[in-house]
């Protein structure tokens, strides 16, 4: 299959993006998991103890939907919420054993997808390209976390 002919830089940014994606989507499927419960167990991950609003604003969805997010994987017993002593309202919410175990390699398959897609690159352009994505970033709105 020949690659798509890509003319502009963007271009070819939401194609390296699309690859990172595929590569996750693979380990996400394997899991039987949603792409929405990977990212919320990788933030979890990330962030244990987080309240509903940060993950709502993290995946830049309502908090009603993170609900139901929530009690898909609190099913699967993934996931629990817990009470804040002395505010009944608010829960936070942490990754269980389960959870933590599922989510384990994560990390290590998304490095091997990136160093896949850095492959054609020497280190030294490597570095360029880094500094490069850095300096275009630096000016931009930064993601909430």
């Amino acid at each position: 299959m020949d690659a798509p002919k890509l003319t502009s830089t963007l271009e070819l940014l939401r194609w390296i993006g699309w690859a990172q994606r595929k590569a996750g989507e693979e380990w996400v499927r394997e899991r039987e998991l949603s792409f929405e419960q990977s990212f919320a167990l990788a933030y979890l991950t990330q962030n244990p103890g987080a309240i509903q609003r940060d993950l709502a604003q993290a995946t830049r969805t309502s908090p009603a939907s993170v609900s139901g997010l929530l009690q898909g994987l609190e099913r699967r017993g993934l996931v629990e919420r817990r009470t804040v002593p002395g505010d009944e309202r608010s829960k936070r919410i942490y990754l269980t054993a389960a959870g933590t175990e599922l989510t384990a390699g994560f990390e290590t398959a998304m490095n091997a997808a990136d160093e896949t897609i850095l492959a054609p690159l020497d280190p030294a352009e490597r570095d360029t390209l880094h500094a490069l994505l850095l300096k275009i970033t630096a000016e931009l709105p930064q993601p909430t976390r």
